[in-house]
């Protein structure tokens, strides 16, 4: 009961943000719901034990699909957000087809490769995808005549997204879809033994994550009104991976754990940018050694700590 009491204090105290914070950190909050979804959407298909380093390109293709069908179809606001997932979709469904003979360290590599392809694709043509410079100009959508250039606005229509997502996200982790997962990240081996087909759910969470790494997609080129392919490189990758690691993935919170307290490590060391990734190289190996499990882990070890012994 405390925790869905203090969930929902959370819930209201973000929603009502404009009224108390100032513009800078109303961007960031807006950087950070993006991010929420992206990292959540990369726990999709880490739940079956598959590592893409290539999730910010789907993501990217939400962002092209997105931004291209606004800018040069007049596509409203509120039909980009699912079609940027849809693209997302599409695209992660073709990559996991062509990695799905793959395992570990092999499928790692692959959607390295294929995401990498992709994003030269985007840099090499300037028709229709801006070349190095990226797509600018997207127009600003509105919503029930509300203009969504308005940082209030779009902050509000950002956090809804995001929960609707989270909670569509939240609802699979708790379905027979997300015991499955579980089941063929503990042993495909054994999940394959007893009738499940382990190629079409790691295949399925690898799509669910595409389209809510597309949604993210669409939400950030929306708010930047452009798209840089740099955006999408393998840095942003590794921060990725960072903030999923530094979280933890065996619970549903891990990967906002993460996000959360790694968007108050950067923002706090703002001064010392140059040196971020080093910074959040050390903060993942620290986590690696002394919280394998991530940061989600440290209840249940306090739990542990706190229970008496048999003979205590």
């Amino acid at each position: 009961m405390f925790n869905k009491i203090a969930l929902l204090a959370l819930v209201v105290a973000l929603a009502a943000g404009p009224l108390y914070l100032s513009p800078y950190y109303v961007a960031v909050l807006i950087v950070f719901f993006i991010n929420c979804i992206l990292a959540q959407s990369y726990r999709q298909l880490a739940m079956t034990g598959d590592w893409s380093l290539g999730h910010v390109v789907l993501m990217g293709c939400g962002a092209y699909g997105a931004g291209m069908l606004g800018k040069l179809l007049g596509l409203p606001f509120w039909l980009m957000i699912p079609v940027g997932g849809l693209i997302g979709a599409l695209v992660g469904a073709a990559m996991v087809y062509t990695l799905i003979g793959t395992r570990g360290f092999g499928f790692f590599i692959g959607s390295f490769a294929l995401g990498e392809f992709i994003r030269l694709v985007w840099i090499k043509f300037d028709d229709p995808f801006g070349g190095a410079r990226g797509i600018i100009n997207i127009p600003a959508g509105e919503i029930f005549g509300v203009q969504l250039w308005e940082q209030t606005p779009f902050y509000l229509l950002a956090f809804v997204v995001m929960l609707i997502c989270l909670w569509i996200m939240f609802r699979l982790d708790k379905s027979r879809y997300g015991r499955v997962f579980e089941a063929v990240y503990a042993d495909d081996g054994l999940a394959e033994s007893v009738g499940i087909s382990v190629a079409r759910y790691r295949t399925r969470a690898f799509v669910v994550g595409a389209f809510f790494a597309g949604v993210a997609g669409a939400l950030e080129a929306q708010y930047n009104g452009a798209i840089d392919p740099k955006l999408f490189g393998v840095l942003n990758m590794v921060y990725l991976i960072i903030w999923v690691v530094v979280g933890g993935t065996r619970t549903f919170w891990g990967p906002l754990i993460g996000v959360a307290v790694m968007t108050v490590v950067f923002e706090a060391t703002r001064p010392l940018e140059e040196l971020r990734p080093a910074l959040a190289g050390g903060i993942l190996v620290l986590v690696l050694v002394l919280l394998p499990g991530g940061l989600e882990s440290i209840a249940s070890k306090i739990r542990n700590w706190r229970r008496p012994s048999n003979g205590g």
